[in-house]
């Protein structure tokens, strides 16, 4: 298969790619690295990015970030970046990519842990991951040509455990192969329209 994957220099894109590379061709895509640049905030730039990637059948976006603020200081400005970048943006990678995606292709979303148990200081988080979650099970109800569209929710991945484990006291690192493989299953498999949490 010919896969895109979104956002290739973090914990998890970067194991996916790894994993990827050995039986796939695999294009990455990032705001200042990758094969192809991309600003998944502008919609020009992602109908740029299926352009010049011609001929996909599936992508897996792992970008996007929600930001940790105080809800006692959280305001609609403070909202906006993590709206704009990690939900519409990936909302966007979908409906402008079901244009250019083959007949049978998938879209691989990421959430995250959030949306289902709360931490201090991460509602942003929390609205973001619950919305994915939300959007993949409408999506899939309509995507046309046989495509199909899951998310995986992960939870603290292991490779960053290290560097953010204290704004999430009690919850349990996942093995990155875990992780790796709840990507594998939507690419590879058959699954459509489902929240692939794998949270410890």
């Amino acid at each position: 298969m010919k896969i895109l994957i979104i956002g290739t220099t973090g914990a998890i894109g970067s194991r996916v790619k790894e994993r990827l590379l050995a039986t796939h061709e695999v294009i990455s895509a990032g705001r200042n690295s990758g094969d192809i640049q991309v600003d998944i905030t502008d919609a020009a730039s992602i109908e740029n990015m299926y352009k010049a990637a011609p001929g996909l059948d599936a992508v897996i976006v792992t970008a996007g970030s929600s930001g940790m603020e105080s809800f006692q200081t959280l305001s609609e400005k403070g909202l906006l970046p993590a709206i704009r970048s990690k939900l519409l943006g990936q909302v966007n990678v979908v409906l402008i990519g079901q244009h250019y995606l083959n007949n049978a292709g998938s879209f691989t979303l990421t959430s995250g842990i959030l949306a289902d148990e709360p931490a201090r200081d991460a509602a942003a988080g929390s609205l973001v991951s619950g919305a994915i979650n939300s959007f993949t099970i409408a999506a899939a109800t309509e995507l046309k040509r046989d495509l199909r569209i899951n998310t995986v929710s992960p939870g603290l991945a292991a490779d960053s455990a290290g560097a953010i484990a204290h704004l999430f006291p009690g919850f349990n690192p996942v093995p990155m192969q875990k992780l790796v493989n709840a990507y594998l299953k939507s690419v590879g498999g058959v699954v459509n329209g489902q929240i692939i949490r794998v949270h410890e």
